[in-house]
């Protein structure tokens, strides 16, 4: 079969590899559709420990396909059944996993992260992410393109669920990539007044209007803006769709009392310690956290916001390529061109 492998820092290759062979309680996947996400660039730019010229890594944790074999003691799936796969499984149980938070243990696993990935025609799916319950059922309905961008916009209504984002909010959303335009549809689903969008990309904020002509886009610093269209009281919530350590400290100057902060795009390494106002926190009485990953609970929650048309996501993809141009593909993601980039397989 033909897998985009990653060997080291900038050297992703396409090759012919074996198809995967799967043990009891496993599940291999044909893949359908599998989608780009910063964490791949990232992996490509600098490099992962589970990447090595020894041991190349099948990279992409965004999937759908088809079960195309199940092995020994699988009851609950069968061959031809159309699925999408959450990629973060715990091998061993801990006080996390009980309350739900597996996904913040530290010894989680993840596919196309410590396990191979999605870019490739076939993915053993392991027992102990079968017995967990990663692999979710899609309906018809709903294609593998969009079952397989349901992993990304499970991170964002995580982010959601600490914002409380509620009717008549101004949300302002810093970032206008495919994440932040989740951030921003997930917003609106929530009655938020006004959705502001901020980018330096023009391009991707003429994007997002063509999503949706209701939200308001800002290119450059928002601050004026911002003052203008909430009559100086600054945003209720405001999300960090941004690796950008000083759009931080900024978000933290524009919110209003009792507003709230999400830094959900994380920093980079050496660059995470931020200058912050805390007065600012104090006597707003702002709430500041951060989130990432997502549970099992906020898969199947964003899965049944697909299937059931509140929101829409498919129209977040602007590239399409094969497996084969998967370097080609990752090249294109980097370079902010366009939105959502996903590789597609014949099935």
């Amino acid at each position: 079969m033909k897998a985009a492998l990653l060997f080291a820092k900038d050297d992703i290759r396409v090759q012919d590899i074996s198809r995967p062979e799967i043990g009891e309680g496993e599940i291999l996947l044909q893949t359908a559709s599998a989608s780009i996400c910063g964490t791949d660039i990232r992996m490509l730019k600098h490099g992962h420990p589970y990447a090595t010229p020894e041991k190349p890594l099948v990279i992409g944790h965004e999937m759908a396909g088809v079960i195309a074999e199940v092995g020994a003691g699988v009851r609950s799936f069968r061959p031809g059944q159309r699925v999408c796969i959450a990629p973060n499984y715990n091998p061993v149980s801990s006080r996390l996993v009980v309350s739900g938070d597996g996904h913040l243990d530290t010894g989680y696993r993840a596919l196309g992260i410590h396990e191979h990935g999605a870019f490739a025609e076939f993915v053993r799916i392991p027992r102990d992410a079968v017995l967990q319950g990663n692999v979710f059922p899609i309906a018809d309905h709903v294609s593998f393109a969009a079952a397989a961008l349901v992993e990304p916009l499970a991170c964002v209504y995580n982010a959601y669920e600490k914002a409380r984002t509620g009717p008549g909010d101004t949300v302002l959303i810093i970032g206008a990539g495919p994440i932040g335009l989740m951030h921003a549809k997930i917003s609106k689903m929530a009655g938020a007044g006004k959705v502001i969008v901020n980018d330096v990309n023009p391009e991707r904020l003429a994007i997002a209007r063509q999503l949706d002509a209701s939200f308001i886009t800002i290119v450059g610093d928002p601050g004026a803006e911002l003052e203008k269209l909430t009559g100086g009281q600054g945003a209720d919530v405001i999300i960090t769709a941004c690796p950008v350590a000083t759009m931080q400290t900024r978000a933290i100057e524009l919110a209003a009392i009792n507003g709230r902060v999400i830094f959900f795009g994380g920093l980079p390494k050496g660059a995470s310690v931020v200058p912050l106002d805390t007065n600012i926190i104090h006597y707003r009485q702002l709430l500041v956290t951060g989130t990432t990953r997502q549970s099992l609970r906020h898969f199947q929650k964003t899965l049944d916001l697909i299937s059931s048309g509140v929101i829409e996501v498919e129209n977040l993809i602007t590239s399409t390529h094969s497996i084969a141009e998967a370097k080609a593909a990752i090249t294109q993601a980097m370079a902010t061109r366009g939105l959502k980039t996903r590789i597609a397989f014949e099935v």
